[in-house]
């Protein structure tokens, strides 16, 4: 599933052909995808320019007067600006068609992804209740202490809660923690403020470079060039279970928490 580095890539691949640029009509080749594409998508949104091209989590926001399309790639979703005659193939089941005569094309072959709409001065129910930015001042180390205090669930699970913290999925845990040095295993509620602001720490520093290599290559995303990611090359322990830790040479262990695969090293991490 793209994370929020990918999410990231793809909104600053997307808005500088976006933005100030009127929507002239919507193409929908099936009514759904997760959820059914709601009919404001089709009534509001023509004839509207999109003012903004935001992220929320994992979620694109296109702001306009009228009300703001959210988009999410789901597992396997991609985002592309294309010249509108451009043909397309059996899983563009989008477009989002542009004054400029390109459109923004939404491919899913699977499907989870979604399309949905927001009124104007209301959040949307996947967006209410949902916790910080990673990015910004108001996610830091204090912020994960106070929340795990008496929780008895894995920290890994803990930071993955978009309650917590929003956008830090299966991936970008896994290398937060090492880089912290903390069992992914470990109870939230037993880790210390100082290893939170640690952990808060790397957080930041990993999104934020893994923003700037373009995300991370996962087989079912592409950047918005066409261009893959190459922070894949750079994991120290997702995705290399049995492999040497590159900073002890102990064996990468894997363990499932919140029914996802954990990677960490049992040297490094404690």
């Amino acid at each position: 599933m793209p994370e929020l580095p990918e999410v990231e890539t793809t909104r600053r691949g997307i808005a500088p052909h976006l933005e100030g640029r009127r929507v002239t009509g919507v193409v929908l080749r099936r009514p759904d995808l997760r959820w059914p594409i709601p009919p404001e998508i089709t009534s509001r949104l023509p004839g509207q320019v999109i003012e903004a091209v935001e992220r929320r989590a994992k979620y694109l926001l296109l702001r306009t007067q009228a009300g703001t399309a959210l988009l999410h790639l789901g597992m396997s979703g991609m985002l592309r600006v294309l010249p509108r005659d451009t043909p397309p193939g059996k899983h563009d089941h989008v477009d989002i068609v542009l004054e400029t005569d390109q459109v923004l094309r939404l491919t899913d072959p699977r499907r989870f992804g979604a399309l949905l709409w927001q009124m104007p001065g209301e959040t949307h129910a996947l967006l209410d209740g949902i916790g910080p930015e990673p990015l910004t001042d108001a996610f830091d180390g204090d912020v994960l202490w106070r929340l795990a205090q008496g929780r008895s669930a894995a920290v890994k699970t803990f930071i993955m809660d978009n309650a917590v913290v929003v956008g830090v999925g299966n991936i970008y845990a896994s290398e937060a923690l090492f880089a912290a040095g903390i069992d992914p295993r470990r109870a939230a509620g037993k880790v210390s403020r100082q290893r939170y602001a640690r952990l808060a720490a790397e957080i930041k520093r990993i999104l934020a470079y893994a923003i700037s290599r373009g995300g991370t290559t996962l087989r079912d995303f592409l950047a918005p060039d066409g261009a893959p990611g190459y922070f894949f090359q750079e994991l120290f322990v997702y995705g290399r279970g049995g492999e040497p830790c590159k900073q002890c040479g102990s064996p990468i262990r894997v363990v499932t928490l919140g029914q996802r695969a954990s990677f960490y090293c049992p040297s490094c991490q404690t």
